[in-house]
């Protein structure tokens, strides 16, 4: 398949699954598996498209993240208390996959562990659903320190694939009592700056493998990434108020032996 194509198929599976729970990295991994696109220069590809996804909500967000620039009366989440918020969020995730980012990458980037995590990540939102408390906070502003580092710690479990970085958050915000659009809205503020640091970190230790040819189909899929993404949060987030996490879950449990059987 020209590698165009290939950019394009991948940046539309990028974008339209990271900020949903359903595991990105996951379904990044089996589509490069079906496509033949593999190795260290797909890795790498797959690492960069992340961040057209990361723009993505860094336009849709534009005002809180310019807040969070200065102090607003009116927002809690802004200024040093809103990045106080994100760092809580990230460092948890950031430390521990700085620690570990090896073993990762060379015991759980595999179809087989991808099925895992979306099987068992399933089951758990189906849990979270089953079992999260009343809601107690209405708003990102609304957020207390407490459940910035909960909902990060929550984040450690997306570093193996298939678990979901936006499932993990989400499903820590509803366990913390944050309301379903609080909790969604969130995380994909954490998102950025979690996404950012993990991106560029991969990017720097895998630059070797990239070339001069490399340049348009890595722009073609940062662009298809950018405007899935887009539509993608902003379909979620339409719908978020009247869906739960159950749809999510059944669909990563019923894929899950599809994927160990097609591709393990």
């Amino acid at each position: 398949m020209d590698l165009v194509w290939v950019a394009v198929v991948l940046g539309l599976v990028e974008g339209l699954t990271e900020f949903l729970p359903v595991s990105s990295t996951g379904h990044l991994i089996i589509a490069g598996k079906l496509l033949g696109f593999t190795g260290e220069r797909a890795a790498t590809f797959e690492i960069f498209i992340q961040l057209g996804a990361i723009l993505a909500v860094v336009a849709i967000e534009w005002r809180r993240f310019l807040g969070l620039l200065r102090p607003d009366p009116e927002r809690r989440f802004s200024g040093p208390r809103g990045l106080l918020l994100l760092f809580l969020t990230t460092l948890p995730a950031l430390v521990t996959g700085a620690l570990f980012h090896g073993i990762i990458k060379a015991r759980l980037f595999g179809p087989g562990p991808v099925a895992i995590g979306l099987f068992l990540g399933g089951l758990a939102l189906l849990a979270v659903e089953r079992f999260r408390p009343a809601t107690r906070f209405t708003g990102v502003d609304a957020i207390e320190g407490r459940e910035a580092l909960i909902i990060g710690l929550f984040q450690c479990l997306a570093l193996w694939p298939g678990v979901s970085r936006s499932g993990a958050t989400i499903a820590g915000g509803l366990l913390c009592g944050l309301e379903r659009r609080t909790a969604a809205n969130y995380s994909f503020l954490a998102a950025v700056p979690t996404m950012c640091a993990a991106t560029l970190f991969d990017l720097y230790k895998s630059a070797g493998a990239l070339t001069s040819a490399d340049t348009l189909p890595f722009a073609v899929g940062f662009v298809v990434s950018f405007l899935a993404a887009w539509a993608a949060v902003r379909g979620f987030m339409a719908l978020v108020g009247r869906l739960t996490l159950r749809p999510f879950a059944w669909y990563r449990i019923a894929i899950a032996p599809l994927v160990w059987r097609l591709v393990a």
